[in-house]
């Protein structure tokens, strides 16, 4: 039997917690969204996704309701906490300093980012797919943190791996004109088209914002077939969720 998550391997210090979902989990959607689709924007059932977010808090025994976002591929972080309204914020990241919070972050070949500070006093998550990560939305979390950066842990999570990543002149640009080390990240595949390695480019941009405690990476989300990808199944694509909590 498939396990329906993923826990993080990362030294994350006691009462914090994190977790990923995978298709596999304790949901009832349908067709090419199967079955435990969690993005309530990608075109499935509003109410199979209710009942599959319904589903993820009871399965992982979560103190409270996930905050999901609005994510737009910006840089903008929400400070939250533990109650949820009816609007979901739209922001591309999170921090949390309340203990029963449950940070929420939805891809389908896009990167999540967690974060924790070293005492497990704060709890951030990010989406970080190249426009956000190269907008500085990884920066933009750190700084909302409010812990010196050497004090910070960071997971990388599942998301579309180099090999499968194909991507313009347009992408590469962006990074390399920021930052000249970044053209490490990208390998020629044919005229005006790179293979792009989003872990690699996290690494760097974590790196310079003075966090270097950095774990996870090593998924491929277009070639595994336990997670949703959009670059994969297209319009169809649902999404999965990696969550972080405080007890």
């Amino acid at each position: 039997m498939t396990e329906p998550w993923i826990l993080p391997d990362w030294p994350a210090p006691r009462g914090v917690h994190a977790a990923v979902t995978t298709r596999h989990g304790p949901g009832i959607s349908a067709g090419p969204y199967a079955r435990f689709n969690l993005g309530l924007r990608s075109g499935d059932a509003a109410e199979a996704v209710a009942s599959n977010r319904d589903a993820l808090h009871h399965a992982l025994d979560l103190p409270a309701a996930p905050r999901w976002l609005r994510q737009v591929h910006g840089t903008m972080v929400a400070q939250l906490g533990p109650l949820a309204s009816a609007d979901e914020p739209q922001a591309d990241a999170a921090v949390a300093h309340l203990s029963g919070t449950v940070l929420a972050i939805l891809t389908a070949d896009c990167m999540p980012v967690l974060f924790c500070s070293e005492d497990g006093a704060r709890i951030g998550a990010a989406h970080a797919g190249w426009r956000g990560l190269a907008a500085g939305v990884l920066e933009a979390t750190v700084a909302a943190m409010g812990t010196a950066p050497t004090r910070l842990l960071a997971w990388l999570g599942p998301c579309i791996g180099a090999v499968s990543y194909e991507v313009g002149e347009e992408v590469r640009t962006a990074f390399v004109e920021r930052s000249p080390e970044a053209a490490n990240c990208f390998t020629a595949t044919r005229p005006g088209h790179w293979h792009c390695d989003l872990a690699g480019l996290a690494r760097q941009r974590l790196a310079a914002a003075g966090v270097t405690r950095v774990h996870g990476g090593g998924f491929d989300t277009f070639a595994d077939p336990r997670f949703y990808s959009y670059r994969r199944d297209g319009a169809s694509s649902g999404r999965f969720a990696s969550v972080i909590w405080r007890d």
